[in-house]
């Protein structure tokens, strides 16, 4: 990439982080529907823990080949970070068992606001007309193609709630540990892994147990189920990694905006490989709504003043501060 400008390369590295997390997030959707589904390894919490050993692993053998340096995370921000994670992770499994399906859409849809809201309070954001508007077109887009019935219980409220803001907070704080700490993502990882792959497989199979009625170990392995799982949490690696480099190069509301592409895609992968089951014109409206609501938030990030920081967070690199000035889509 040496005769591409500055701004060029900014924008091939910014698409492939985007591809990178889109492709991965896409694929272990598609192969824990399988695993879950067809094979029928139902454990969501106790996986997610497989997940982060398989990115500790991974952590590990890159500071062994000299491509993560040291660095430090105080013990205070990293117990905040994995209780705002695995909050997240637990609320969204339990939100999905006590609520309608069309609600637990709602709620992940609301984490957006939130997420804008953490940034308005915390950071001082102002964003522009065009940039809430285009928002508000992508929101619209995914609630019209993915919600049908929409029911409410107090329990599954509560739930609701604890997730999206734990989500929330959770992918703030990534953006915010990143800055504050001069942290890259392989560094981000390899603090936060660890702590929550040991924290999930201690809790996971306890909360897998009220939301099946299923313990982990009594689960019965075929070759195929393991195959499966193995790939889970090879791609997870990919998931995991990719999340923070994009919340990174960019913020915690586009990665939730430009996101829901995922949502898109999954839904069309689900029509081409598992039936046309569902298909119709309101699903097929609301893709398209949501896309174009996609591209004109891309297009109004990119514009300058869309999205102004009046305050300056300290950070203990001077290259960092430079960079997130010259740099892009903040």
């Amino acid at each position: 990439m040496g005769s591409l400008s500055k701004s060029d390369k900014k924008k091939v590295l910014d698409f492939a982080a985007w591809g990178f997390n889109i492709s991965t997030s896409v694929g272990i959707i598609m192969i824990n529907k399988a695993l879950m589904a067809t094979h029928g390894f139902s454990f969501a919490t106790t996986l997610t823990g497989l997940h982060f050993v398989t990115t500790t692993m991974m952590t590990i053998v890159f500071r062994w080949l000299g491509l993560s340096q040291p660095s430090h995370l105080p013990l205070p921000d990293l117990i905040k970070f994995v209780i705002f994670s695995n909050l997240s992770i637990v609320g969204m499994n339990v939100s999905l068992m006590w609520n309608s399906v069309g609600f637990y859409q709602i709620a992940k849809l609301c984490m957006i606001p939130a997420s804008c809201l953490l940034e308005v309070v915390f950071d001082h954001v102002h964003y522009s007309r065009d940039t809430k508007l285009s928002i508000m077109v992508v929101l619209i887009g995914v609630a019209v193609c993915t919600i049908t019935d929409v029911s409410v219980n107090a329990k599954g409220l509560a739930a609701a709630v604890i997730a999206v803001w734990s989500t929330a907070l959770q992918q703030y704080y990534v953006h915010f540990l990143q800055r504050k700490y001069s942290l890259n993502s392989f560094n981000l990882l390899g603090h936060t892994a660890p702590a929550q792959a040991g924290s999930l497989l201690v809790v996971g199979p306890f909360v897998d147990l009220l939301l099946t009625g299923k313990r982990v170990d009594h689960f019965g392995f075929t070759s195929l189920a393991m195959l499966f799982l193995a790939l889970s949490c090879f791609i997870a690696i990919g998931v995991n990694l990719s999340q923070f480099i994009c919340i990174g190069r960019f913020s915690a509301v586009s990665f939730q905006v430009l996101g829901h592409m995922k949502t898109v895609l999954v839904l069309s992968l689900g029509f081409l490989f598992f039936g046309k089951e569902g298909l119709n014109f309101q699903v097929v409206f609301g893709m398209i709504l949501a896309v174009a609501g996609m591209i004109w938030y891309g297009n109004a990030s990119a514009k300058p003043g869309n999205k102004e920081r009046r305050s300056v967070l300290p950070v203990r690199s001077e290259k960092l501060a430079l960079d997130e000035k010259d740099g892009g889509e903040k």
